[in-house]
């Protein structure tokens, strides 16, 4: 596209200054590898895979998807490492084996049902003579303190493993948490000291999270790390302390299209541009113009603003610049992404993987 002012954009709009991007992509890079850390960052906080490029280039190891659906669109665009760390089941197991065929993948399970479901996925995924053409990678997930999925203690991850590791369709690739917590490394090995006896190896340790991405070589255990919003940021980001404001690349552009009173204005982004993620935060979003602005409300295509503590306000037709709460629902939200250094709109990215939810 030919360069256009920022100007001239329609909103609501998702814009990201490339130098912030670019210096958040090669810093947390520089981290890792400084500590012998693994990056498989995490795109479902993107879904582009310009940008997966971009960071296998700057020296990821591959990277993390959360879905098939986003898995299949970065093997379409030639991304040849993915992990998957999620339960795959049902008839999901038909293209998780296609997928074999295509990239190299690796999974995570935390029940022998889900082992059982991947080990079918691995059958399928045979050559034509019938042979396994290698075994399908899966590791163990536990439960790090977020009570979402996840085995509960070293024995059961043990016993996980030992299943995986006798079943000659899958190989045993290790453990995996989200997030990275002080559970971690005793959690690691305990579970090894469990499978000692047995000669079955923990060679992969994959912890996660933006906020705590600092701190991962404080875990000696920890062979590798998935972040995914260190490259955009957002208000949680921020909070979190893993970032500051002015680092954040990603905003959202919207307008004031209405000031009913002296106090309250109407944005032109609601639910479905900004998502009603809160995440302990006050109000849907940072207006960077108005810092005590309150976006207390969304309706579908409104933003429902609180400028009374301003000490001056915004007038009808007013562009403001919003740090969201949560970038990555936003980005799911968007079918293009406009690349901007300065003022100036220098390219797009199509979000390809917007909406792969299977």
């Amino acid at each position: 596209m030919s360069v256009m002012n920022l100007n001239d954009l329609e909103t609501p709009a998702v814009v990201v200054d490339l130098d912030r991007f670019e210096a958040n992509l090669h810093k947390l890079q520089r981290y890792l590898s400084s500590h012998h850390i693994a990056n498989r960052p995490h795109i479902k906080t993107h879904k582009i895979p310009q940008i997966a490029h971009m960071q296998t280039e700057a020296g990821a190891v591959g990277i993390t998807c959360q879905k098939l659906g986003e898995a299949e669109v970065m093997a379409d665009a030639s991304i040849t490492d993915i992990f998957l760390p999620y339960n795959i089941i049902g008839g999901k197991i038909a293209r998780l084996a296609a997928l074999m065929k295509r990239v190299a993948i690796s999974v995570t399970a935390d029940s022998a049902e889900t082992v059982q479901h991947l080990k079918q996925a691995a059958q399928l995924a045979r050559r034509n003579d019938g042979k396994p053409d290698k075994p399908l990678e899966v590791l163990v997930e536990f439960d790090s303190g977020m009570h979402r999925c996840g085995v509960q203690t070293p024995e059961e991850a043990a016993a996980l493993a030992r299943l995986i590791h006798a079943t000659s369709e899958l190989t045993f690739g290790g453990l995996m948490c989200y997030p990275n917590t002080a559970t971690l490394d005793p959690f690691v090995r305990a579970t090894r000291a469990l499978l000692a006896s047995d000669k079955v190896e923990i060679k992969r340790v994959s912890g996660g999270g933006t906020a705590c991405m600092w701190h991962a070589h404080e875990h000696a255990e920890l062979t590798e790390h998935r972040a995914g919003m260190y490259i955009y940021g957002d208000r949680a980001t921020i909070k979190s302390g893993a970032m500051t404001q002015d680092e954040c690349s990603f905003r959202v552009l919207a307008t004031v299209v209405s000031r009913p009173t002296a106090e309250r204005g109407i944005l032109d982004c609601g639910s479905k541009t900004l998502s009603s993620d809160l995440l302990g935060l006050t109000g849907h979003g940072l207006i960077v113009e108005y810092p005590d602005a309150v976006i207390y409300a969304l309706s579908e295509e409104h933003g429902h603003t609180d400028f009374s503590k301003c000490p001056t306000k915004p007038h009808i037709g007013e562009r403001v610049t919003i740090i969201p709460n949560h970038c990555c629902p936003v980005t799911n939200l968007f079918d293009e992404i406009m690349q901007v250094r300065g003022d100036e709109v220098v390219g797009t990215w199509k979000v390809a993987a917007r909406g792969k939810v299977t």
